[in-house]
């Protein structure tokens, strides 16, 4: 700390030698005055994902500052014309700021070295140029709604950029020298504090899965023409985020992009009523709870009144048992299913897997969802909330929710920061044998006779659930817009993988969650698979019969 004191009066020292004792020499040269101190900035942390690939880094540039109270009043007006011109603003924009009486005005950030020269031949006295960063994104559309952006600034200002802020960001330093009337550096009065690099970011996030479930949800989206979609790839035992797609997207290297609700992470911010992917939930406490098995009949008869109201199903399904209410998606089953707990049992499950509480995977802006006290349901809403009405999350939340299948009933808290390897603690909500029952009626769920054939994946078991569900909106329910999602795991016997699709608003008849978000889900498994180097674990079907001949997986 002396050291420091010593140095920066030193500088001091010599400042005031060279403003007031050697005055006369400098007023002699006509041309050179002692100027204040300057910024030396340095570049923000990088943003990698887990293998160490680049998915935000800063690059050298430019920027156009002014001394106003510097800046003569016979400077030529042409000369001010080229300047406003080579840096893209109005003219009007430019006598605005220079006629102010401020020492440092910011004329423009982010600017080539070729543009920052021309400025510089313009020999203007009181305009100056100055070394900044700019932040790039290799991956452009593709990562944009998790890495975010900054501003020109360099201050993070959506996803990790925002909220890993304070580990990103770096101290710029300061530095007293003298400077001539145009600007030039002609003496470096040493460093009054040095600057900080800021540190890098390792995310979970693959890139290379990453590509596969954009694409994949991109596709989607498109051909179904509908209005939006999200996708996420969980490693099912440390609850790391692999993958975090949404479409549409933005560049964020494109400022002019950066607004709009492209903008939202909407896995992590939306939130929506999930339809049947809570049936799995339902069931499975009632299984813990002993309340039934898997061979206990259900009778749904096609229609079931409660309360004044009607729960229907797709088809009369007649007489199910609980294995086949979840194979055959029956709300009536989920619904009397649900009756035989109490209120309390099942707010405490939805309270156990997170629902009504945000996320802590590290993102802004998390969505906690809405899951009323139970004291206040009614019967037909405990009923509803049993297939997914009157009960909201995010994407991001039911996918937390479904590693309790991959982890014989314990729930592991996501995150989009890789692990560094120990165990994950985790919440033991469902008992081994209940878990191991219900993979076994999710694996029912994408067979022959399930709601999801399509998501099949060749040479691997896969469990899952459709959800297909009315949109809410505040004057009630839109008919005929639906959320068509699925969430599966892969493969369904040894658990590695949770990934969980959802799309918003697809068009055409074919728009429930098995047709739109099941594809989607295979898509991004099979080519997951081979990624990481996940071995089958069912025979190969032959190429003539199955989905790969079609090109559907590659």
């Amino acid at each position: 700390m002396a050291l420091i004191t010593i140095g920066f009066a030193a500088c001091i020292a010599r400042a005031l030698w060279i403003q007031v004792l050697d005055s006369r020499f400098y007023q002699s040269k006509g041309d050179e005055r002692v100027d204040h101190v300057i910024d030396l900035q340095t570049d923000r942390g990088r943003i990698v994902d887990r293998n160490g690939r680049v998915l935000a880094t800063s690059v050298p540039t430019m920027a156009v500052w002014a001394d106003a109270s510097g800046i003569p009043d016979n400077v030529q007006p042409g000369k001010l014309a080229m300047l406003a011109q080579l840096l893209g603003i109005s003219d009007q924009q430019l006598n605005t700021q220079i006629e102010s009486d401020k020492t440092f005005v910011y004329l423009k950030h982010q600017i080539s070295r070729d543009v920052a020269r021309q400025v510089e031949e313009l020999a203007i006295p009181g305009i100056y140029e100055l070394p900044e960063y700019k932040r790039v994104y290799p991956e452009g559309a593709v990562t944009a709604q998790v890495v975010g952006f900054t501003d020109t600034e360099g201050r993070g200002e959506e996803g990790v950029e925002l909220g890993a802020q304070s580990e990103l960001n770096s101290v710029d330093g300061r530095e007293l020298v003298v400077r001539d009337r145009v600007g030039h550096i002609v003496s470096d009065l040493g460093s009054v504090k040095s600057p900080q690099h800021g540190a890098d970011i390792e995310l979970a996030l693959d890139r290379s899965i990453q590509y596969i479930a954009y694409g994949a949800l991109r596709d989607a989206v498109t051909s179904s023409h509908a209005e939006s979609g999200s996708a996420i790839v969980v490693d099912g035992h440390t609850g790391e985020v692999l993958a975090l797609a949404n479409y549409p997207s933005y560049d964020p290297n494109d400022r002019s992009a950066l607004r709009g609700p492209a903008l939202r992470n909407r896995a992590v911010t939306d939130v929506f009523e999930p339809g049947s992917i809570m049936k799995p939930l339902t069931v499975s406490l009632a299984l813990d709870l002993g309340r039934l098995t898997p061979s206990s009949i259900v009778e749904t008869d096609g229609r079931f009144s409660l309360d004044g109201a009607v729960i229907t199903d797709d088809a009369n399904f007649g007489t199910l048992t609980v294995a086949q209410v979840i194979q055959k998606s029956s709300n009536i089953g989920a619904s009397k299913i649900a009756l035989t707990m109490k209120p309390e049992e099942m707010w405490g499950l939805y309270s156990a897997l997170g629902f009504g509480r945000p996320p802590k995977l590290g993102f802004p802006g998390a969505a906690a969802g809405i899951v009323r006290p139970w004291s206040r349901w009614r019967r037909i809403e405990q009923a509803t909330m049993s297939y997914g009405y009157g009960v909201s999350m995010s994407l991001v939340q039911l996918a937390e929710a479904y590693t309790v299948f991959a982890n014989n009933g314990r729930l592991v808290p996501l995150t989009l920061y890789k692990r560094d390897g120990s165990t994950v603690a985790g919440t033991q909500v469902f008992t081994q044998r209940t878990t191991d029952q219900m993979r076994a009626m999710l694996e029912s769920v994408v067979s022959k006779g399930g709601t999801a054939p399509d998501a099949q994946v060749p040479g691997y078991s896969v469990g899952g659930k459709t959800g297909t569900a009315y949109t809410a909106t505040r004057h009630g329910y839109e008919r005929n817009a639906y959320r068509a999602s699925f969430v599966g795991i892969i493969p369904i016997r040894s658990p590695r993988l949770v990934i969980a699709v959802s799309v918003d608003k697809p068009q055409g008849a074919k728009h429930f969650g098995g047709d739109v978000s099941g594809p989607v889900f295979a898509r991004i498994a099979y080519a997951a698979m081979h990624e990481l180097g996940v071995p089958p674990d069912m025979p190969m079907p032959d190429a003539k019969d199955g989905p790969v001949a079609n090109g559907d997986f590659r």
